[in-house]
C-alpha cells in the first residue's frame, strides 16, 4: 500500500508548530507529523505530514495560505520507493569539503567537494539539521587532522549521509545500521544512488545485535546520531566496540544535554576532544583511552 507525503516549508518557529497542529485537524489524519528547523541560518521550518490515504490538498492549500507557508509537495511514496518519488526544495548544505545537495542541484556541486545526493523523505540526514551538520563538520575536522579510519560504523544510520561520506575519503570496512526498516531501505537507496554500492553495508539492527556489527568490531570511528537517552544507555556497548584510539562522533544532543553525555562518555574511559554547537544541538567528538 502507498504511503502520501506532504511537505512544505515556512518562515519560524511558531507558525510551523500552528501549522503541524492544523494538520491534525486534516481528513484523513496524518499517520505521523513533523516539524524541523531547516539549521542553515535561512530562518526556514519544515512541516512534513505521513498518510495512509491520499491527504486532502484542498485542505492542505487551505492551511498553507492560513499560514503563509509555500505549498505543500504531495507525493505518492510506494513501500519500494522511499526516496526517487519526493521532491524537496532544500538549499544545498557544505560542511568543509562534503558537498550535500539533491537533484535539482546537482548543476552546483563545487569543484573539488566530496558529493553526496540525499533525495529522502524525512528531515534527519538532510545535512540542514544541526545534528546532521554537527557530524559533517566534526568528520571534516577529524580528516583535516590526518585521522584515517580502516574500519566505521554509523549507529542510527538513518539517511546513511555519515556512513556515505566516510566512503567518499576512505578506503575502509563501513557498516550502517538502523533499528528502523524504512530508514535502512532509505539508507540502500541513497547508497546506490551516490555510486557507492559495494563501498558500505546497511544492515537492520537494534544496538550491536547483530552478527555482522559484532565481526567487524572494533571500530576506528563510530558515528552515533541519535538521542540522548540511548546515547548514555548504550555507553558502555559503544565504547567496548571501539578500538583503542578510535573516535566517536556523538549527536542529536539538546545543548543543554551536553554536559550529562560527556560525564557518562569520559567515565567509560573516552577523551573528550571537541564540542560543536549549532543552533539547539550539541555534536561531541571524543578519543578513547588506549
Amino acid at each position: 500500500m502507498p504511503t502520501f507525503t506532504a511537505l512544505t516549508t515556512l518562515i519560524g518557529k511558531e507558525a510551523a508548530e500552528a501549522l503541524g497542529e492544523g494538520m491534525e485537524s486534516l481528513t484523513p489524519e496524518p499517520t505521523g507529523l513533523g516539524v524541523f528547523e531547516v539549521e542553515d541560518g535561512s530562518g526556514l521550518w519544515e512541516v512534513g505530514g505521513y498518510f495512509e490515504e491520499a491527504p486532502d490538498e484542498a485542505g492542505l492549500a487551505l492551511l498553507a495560505t492560513i499560514h503563509a507557508a509555500k505549498p505543500f509537495v504531495v507525493s505518492e511514496v510506494p513501500e519500494t520507493d522511499w526516496v526517487a518519488h519526493v521532491k524537496r526544495e532544500l538549499t544545498p548544505v557544505e560542511a568543509g569539503r562534503f558537498f550535500v545537495y539533491g537533484s535539482h542541484d546537482a548543476d552546483k556541486i563545487p569543484e573539488g567537494s566530496e558529493p553526496l545526493l540525499i533525495e529522502a523523505a524525512m528531515a534527519f540526514g538532510t545535512g540542514h539539521h544541526g545534528t546532521t551538520l554537527g557530524c559533517l563538520r566534526a568528520l571534516d575536522r577529524m580528516i583535516t587532522e590526518e585521522f584515517e579510519a580502516k574500519t566505521v560504523l554509523d549507529l542510527g544510520c538513518g539517511t546513511a549521509v555519515l556512513a556515505m561520506a566516510a566512503a567518499r575519503v576512505w578506503p575502509a570496512t563501513i557498516l550502517a545500521s538502523d533499528i528502523d526498516e524504512v530508514a535502512v531501505e532509505v539508507a540502500k537507496a541513497n547508497v546506490a544512488a551516490n555510486g557507492l554500492e559495494g563501498r558500505l553495508t546497511c544492515l537492520e539492527a537494534q544496538g550491536f545485535a547483530h552478527p555482522a556489527l559484532e565481526s567487524n568490531a572494533p571500530y576506528n570511528l563510530i558515528f552515533a546520531n541519535i538521542l540522548k537517552g540511548p546515547l548514555i544507555s548504550m555507553v558502555n556497548d559503544v565504547t567496548s566496540h571501539l578500538a583503542g584510539g578510535g573516535r566517536l562522533i556523538l549527536s542529536g544532543i539538546l545543548n543543554e544535554q551536553a554536559d550529562e553525555v560527556v560525564d557518562h562518555y569520559t567515565r567509560a574511559g573516552n577523551s573528550l576532544k571537541h564540542r560543536d554547537m549549532i543552533g539547539d544541538w550539541t555534536t561531541l567528538s571524543f578519543l578513547k583511552i588506549v
